[in-house]
């Protein structure tokens, strides 16, 4: 099919409402997050049911629409904020710090007595992380990895599945969970390049070489040229790279962090993150794809952590990509 029946006013509005929830969030973090949480509290939770626009549009305009699915992208991302604002809730007496003022009243949302005007401020360093937190990461990942949902989608655009399940743990871990340290400011640094080019300098030569001898890489020499090259890194960045570092690095890596320490949440996370490519480009279990990509898991994770940004991570996952796409597939 070629691009431009792809590219419908039904489609490119579609596209707008899907990534306004993920740019708005990488661009004004502050400003997305304290806007969701202005929001009366029924409102706060009922509000990502609104992310079935989207579907709704594209499949009325290819002629897929179905009541179930319609319904699953109403109630999904809805499910996902209560999860989360539960998981937040659950969290809140071990990471709230009182700091009492004048007489005491009963405080039941806290269980503790706390005075008028006192101030609860929260202590990053004690958000253990809930069992909660980890089924929406296990539901999320799983219907993006085994492409539960895509069948809901017109051929060629179930990408929009992946950015709506996306925007839906963006809001309920960000805005509502207030997940500490995930690093999604896509406001890039000098420091986010020179961290991240860092960790392709040292995964590059271990690609190569195991790449190379297992056979899973194909040298090709070509040249592009600029504009190619710069669209597959740009491409690549936004749209598999920053969602699935954040997923992996931002969220999952990060609560781990909290329960088995950094090294082991690193290793823990790289092995997840190469087993969730075991059915890419292969009909069967594909090791080889899983090897090269658990041991790109370890850089992706190390340029995340240096400075908890997942801009960083990005930088090395894209290039990493785009070289393989270019030259090496």
């Amino acid at each position: 099919m070629e691009l431009n029946a792809l590219i419908t006013p039904t489609n490119t509005i579609a596209a707008l409402l899907a990534l306004t929830p993920f740019l708005a969030a990488a661009f004004f973090p502050q400003w997305a997050a304290g806007r969701a949480r202005s929001l009366p509290f029924w409102a706060q939770l009922a509000s990502p049911s609104v992310l079935c626009l989207p579907y709704l549009l594209v499949a009325i305009g290819g002629g897929v629409f179905r009541w179930g699915w319609l319904a699953l992208y109403a109630l999904l991302p809805v499910a996902v904020a209560s999860l989360l604002w539960q998981a937040r809730r659950t969290d809140l007496p071990q990471r709230a710090k009182i700091t009492p003022l004048t007489p005491t009243c009963n405080n039941r949302s806290l269980g503790t007595p706390i005075r008028w005007g006192s101030r609860i401020t929260k202590d990053s360093s004690s958000q253990r992380g809930t069992w909660l937190d980890f089924v929406v990461l296990a539901v999320l990942g799983l219907a993006v990895d085994l492409r539960w949902f895509e069948g809901a989608w017109p051929a060629h655009l179930a990408i929009f599945n992946k950015v709506l399940l996306l925007d839906a743990g963006i809001y309920g871990f960000i805005a509502l969970r207030q997940l500490e340290g995930t690093g999604f400011d896509l406001r890039l640094r000098l420091r986010d390049a020179a961290i991240g080019l860092r960790e392709l300098a040292l995964y590059t030569p271990i690609a190569l070489a195991l790449g190379l001898g297992l056979g899973f890489l194909h040298m090709h020499a070509r040249w592009p040229g600029w504009a190619p090259i710069a669209g597959a890194w740009v491409f690549t960045f936004f749209f598999i790279a920053v969602p699935e570092e954040l997923f992996f690095r931002g969220w999952l890596q990060n609560l781990l962090e909290r329960r088995v320490g950094r090294t082991g949440a690193l290793l823990v996370t790289a092995i997840l993150f190469g087993l969730a490519h075991f059915n890419k480009r292969a009909a069967q279990f594909n090791w080889r794809y899983v090897l090269l990509s658990a041991v790109a898991g370890v850089f992706y994770g190390r340029a995340w952590r240096s400075e908890r940004r997942v801009g960083a991570s990005a930088i090395t996952h894209a290039s990493v990509d785009a070289i393989w796409s270019l030259w090496l597939r």
